[in-house]
């Protein structure tokens, strides 16, 4: 298998990111998100990210595999140093270390940029993800119970962080 090269998101991986959230979207298992996104608007969300907040994906053999952004934690100024991050790995590809280098590199970026936080919101039946989590540091702080619903029914977020 070829090197798994994780770079800076472009524009033009708008196609690969869009198909690898949606996945996450359809399958319930980490976004309270439902509504399916374009391709389109990803690209736009990608070029609307400023420097404090890059997007990064994980490329093997020319294909992005997954995807994983360090995002505003609140717009409050007091909180500029906390970073929320997402996740995302092609189903394909899950289990197979994507996560861990898109994680490790995003606490690269993370600390770089002066970050002294990264946090997260994940499902308690995520369990491969919350692994991923733990493994890379991440403790948890907390569980929103019943914090949004999937399907009509009500799901319950685990709050994780991780001090850099």
């Amino acid at each position: 298998m070829a090197e798994i090269l994780i770079r800076a998101a472009t524009a033009g991986d708008a196609d690969a990111v869009c198909t690898i959230y949606n996945q996450g979207i359809e399958e319930r298992i980490a976004t309270l998100e439902t509504q399916l996104r374009s391709a389109d608007e990803r690209r736009q969300w990608l070029l609307a990210r400023g420097s404090r907040h890059p997007v990064i994906v994980a490329e093997q053999s020319g294909s992005v595999v997954g995807w994983a952004s360090l995002n505003p934690f609140n717009p409050r100024q007091a909180y500029d140093h906390v970073a929320d991050i997402s996740v995302y790995v092609e189903r394909g590809w899950r289990g197979r270390g994507v996560g861990r280098l898109l994680l490790g590199r995003l606490d690269e970026l993370a600390r770089g940029l002066g970050y002294h936080k990264m946090v997260l919101a994940a499902f308690p039946f995520n369990t491969a993800g919350m692994a991923l989590y733990e493994r890379a540091g991440f403790g948890t702080v907390g569980i929103y119970r019943e914090q949004g619903q999937l399907d009509g029914e009500w799901v319950d977020v685990i709050i994780m962080e991780k001090l850099l």
